[in-house]
């Protein structure tokens, strides 16, 4: 169970970490990993462009929602580095300071946190200002299909105790 729960962390954590890769991205253009500057992401995002068959104007009006939320995002990704940076010192050579570490990983929380409530504010707007009646309709059927998977790996996580 608790090998569980720590896979589950990963995920949210790496899902996060997405986040902070395409901010950085973002903010020092041609530094990407591939074509687009936002490696795996870029192309989870060309994908989900070429399912909803969004329209030039579209994904130019998504880049400019995205670019608008730049400023309040590149301040919490560089404070997330700097954690990060905190973290791999003060466990350096095998050291490991239960509070030093707690507290290093709960402001670690507090700004992915922020960065999550940041994500879904940039994907509600593109949802309601973006997107067309049929567009929704297929995100909200990609939706419901990312729903039913988490249901299936949490009820195959269960069924292994």
């Amino acid at each position: 169970m608790k090998s569980k729960h720590i896979q589950w962390a990963l995920g949210v954590v790496l899902f996060v970490a997405g986040i902070v890769v395409l901010a950085h991205s973002q903010a020092m253009p041609g530094k990407g990993m591939h074509r687009g500057g936002w490696g795996r992401h870029g192309m989870f995002l060309r994908h989900m462009a070429r399912e909803l068959n969004l329209t030039d104007a579209q994904k130019a009006q998504i880049k400019s929602l995205a670019q608008a939320e730049r400023p309040a995002i590149q301040p919490l990704v560089q404070q997330l580095a700097g954690l990060r940076k905190q973290m791999l010192t003060a466990t350096a050579n095998g050291a490991f300071d239960q509070e030093k570490v707690q507290a290093i990983a709960n402001q670690q929380a507090q700004i992915l946190a922020q960065l999550m409530v940041a994500r879904q504010q940039l994907q509600s707007k593109i949802y309601n200002t973006v997107l067309t009646s049929d567009q929704k309709a297929k995100a909200d059927q990609f939706r419901q299909g990312q729903l039913s998977r988490i249901d299936q790996w949490v009820q195959k996580g269960t069924a292994m105790q």
